[in-house]
């Protein structure tokens, strides 16, 4: 058999929570124009996805179109085992970009990792031809204007998926990126490791170079710690994980030249494993093996002008230990790169309004210019459209009455282009609160005056804006900035918010307190919180130092309930440097 359909299926899904009004431009726990998160609701709802399904007599692969575009589930028809993580909910958790993660499925990231698309619709295709069976995802992303399609097909014979994915740079300027394909499987102590020999970046406490056949672990089970290992010079182009208690298991091939990066990531056994339960329902475990155009997730390439990039690597689902050194990539016969449809921006809700401002401008006609986004509305001038430097500097003029809320679209778009001068410029011309808020983050990280980042928080005028959360925090810290003399004006703002459980807020009380000399109450008050997990942030865990080294304790350390990992600071995950 061969056969290709379309179904909707509901999933328990964990709504977010939105960091807050001030455009994500510059800031380390985000990446621009999307929206980051600050929370997941501990609670579900029911949403419809929809999936594509592929399968012969094989495999059966499933693809979720409304899930960034992953294979939600990839089955051993022999057997009937299910090879990946499939979880039945979308329940994210904080990782870069956007702070929204899911695991399991295969994700393939573009242009940063890991995807930033990960738990929203991309376009689809679906086509079979001749004994083969084809599934496209992809879109042009919003960050830099690139467009990325992966390929998924299946023919009539094969006991493999094979992926081929092509990135292209359709805008003017050259675009820094990563890729990876990061396939989360099921973990149990005895999963067996079958990866190749030669030497392996270890990424966990610290940073170093093993050497796997003697020093890397064989089984998850040996695994005490969360950790990543990056293989430099594999002895073989095959890798993948074998689970003897399940009977399941997953591998990987691909042409190394074109394919060199090889990672696998373990939460291991014991101390970490709530960093994977956290996406879970029942607390089962997973790991990921991932695979690259680059050999580690420190490095960025990049796509010039009018250029592609384009491999090809093949998954293996099976119900018995495959030997990776015999493993062969196959040899599949592909329709011309030519056939493989390149995408445009794939969620309307988010681009529409922007297409519109530039057809307005290309047409000089203001009346055709829709409303601009109200403060409650968190849809920021997308830096991969080109054409809205000229479009919105045009809107301003054109229609005076918008002008401050088009100014500060355009000072956005500018900060999200790393043009931070012509950022502030239109920030300050346009006044408005949330440009006001955005210009204050510029001033005290990209200029380090902090003395002018609190005078524009100072003169946001909307009590809504200058007592939320995230602007609390970000003039906190610009206050704090700025020395001892501001400690009264801070306590007088956090003091408007004390009701609130927020994180952030605590973690700035916090800071507070510790500013104040006030050590043991600092203390206290990180000891009773228990935050929600994020993974590669440090700044709890830095204050806690502090706040150790103001109590005498150096030593002490950080419990696990501040929810910061305790990994070596390393990889391309984060855009701007930590606070």
């Amino acid at each position: 058999m061969l056969d290709i359909r379309e179904f909707t299926d509901e999933l328990l899904t964990h709504p977010m929570v939105g960091s807050g009004p001030i455009p994500s431009a510059q800031d380390p726990d985000g990446v621009y124009p999307y929206e980051s998160y600050a929370e997941t609701s501990r609670r579900p709802v029911i949403r419809t996805y929809r999936f594509v399904v592929m399968e012969n007599d094989h495999i059966k692969a499933t693809i979720c179109p409304d899930l960034g575009g992953k294979v939600y589930s990839l089955i051993h028809k022999g057997s009937g085992k299910e090879t990946l993580f499939a979880v039945p909910a979308v329940r994210p958790v904080r990782i870069l970009p956007r702070q929204f993660f899911i695991g399991g499925g295969i994700e393939v990231s573009f242009p940063i990792s890991h995807s930033p698309v990960q738990i929203v619709p991309v376009y689809y295709q679906t086509n079979k031809t001749g004994e083969r069976l084809f599934v496209w995802c992809g879109e042009r992303e919003v960050r830099f204007g690139m467009q990325w399609t992966v390929e998924y097909s299946l023919g009539q014979d094969d006991s493999f998926l094979t992926q081929r994915t092509c990135f292209h740079n359709p805008t003017s300027e050259p675009h820094p990126w990563m890729a990876w394909s990061n396939a989360g499987v099921p973990a149990r102590p005895d999963t067996e490791f079958c990866f190749p020999n030669g030497p392996v970046l270890s990424h966990g406490e610290a940073m170093r170079t093993i050497d796997w056949a003697e020093e890397g672990p064989k089984k998850q089970g040996e695994l005490g710690r969360m950790t990543g290992f990056f293989w430099r010079e594999p002895d073989c182009q095959a890798f993948g994980v074998y689970t003897p208690s399940l009977g399941s298991g997953l591998f990987h091939a691909a042409d190394r030249r074109l394919t060199p990066g090889i990672k696998l990531w373990s939460d291991g056994v014991g101390r970490d494993e709530e960093w994977v339960s956290q996406y879970a329902l029942d607390k089962e475990q997973c790991l990921e093996i991932q695979a690259g155009p680059i050999v580690d997730q420190s490095i960025k390439n990049e796509l010039v002008p009018g250029t592609s990039h384009v491999y090809v690597e093949f998954w293996f689902p099976t119900d018995k230990r495959l030997d990776i050194r015999t493993l062969e990539v196959p040899e599949v016969e592909l329709p011309p790169l030519a056939s493989v449809p390149l995408f445009g921006f794939a969620r309307r809700r988010e681009t529409e309004l922007w297409e519109q401002v530039v057809e307005a401008w290309q047409r000089r006609q203001p009346e055709l210019l829709p409303q601009p986004p109200a403060p409650e509305d968190n849809r920021w001038a997308i830096s991969g459209c080109e054409e809205l430097e000229g479009a919105l500097s045009w809107a301003a003029e054109a229609r005076p009455e918008q002008a401050s809320s088009w100014s500060m679209q355009l000072g956005a778009w500018y900060a999200g282009k790393d043009r931070i001068d012509e950022a502030l410029t239109e920030l300050e011309r346009s006044g408005e609160d949330r440009a006001l808020a955005l210009a204050g983050r510029l001033y005290r990280r990209n200029k380090g005056d902090c003395f002018r980042a609190a005078a524009c928080y100072r003169r946001i005028r909307s009590q809504a804006v200058a007592l939320h959360p995230q602007v609390t925090c970000e003039r906190d810290a610009a206050l704090a900035g700025i020395g001892p003399e501001t400690i009264t004006e801070r306590q007088t703002w956090l003091a408007k918010t004390s009701a609130l459980q927020d994180e952030w807020l605590i973690e700035r009380r916090a800071t507070l307190l510790a500013d104040q000399g006030q050590f043991a109450e600092a203390e206290r008050l990180l000891r009773q919180t228990v935050f929600q997990l994020v993974h590669q942030r440090y700044a709890r865990t830095r204050l806690w130092r502090r706040i150790m080294a103001g109590l005498g304790k150096p030593e002490e350390e950080a419990p696990s309930s501040l929810g910061e990992d305790d990994l070596f600071e390393f990889g391309a995950y984060r855009e701007y440097v930590e606070d």
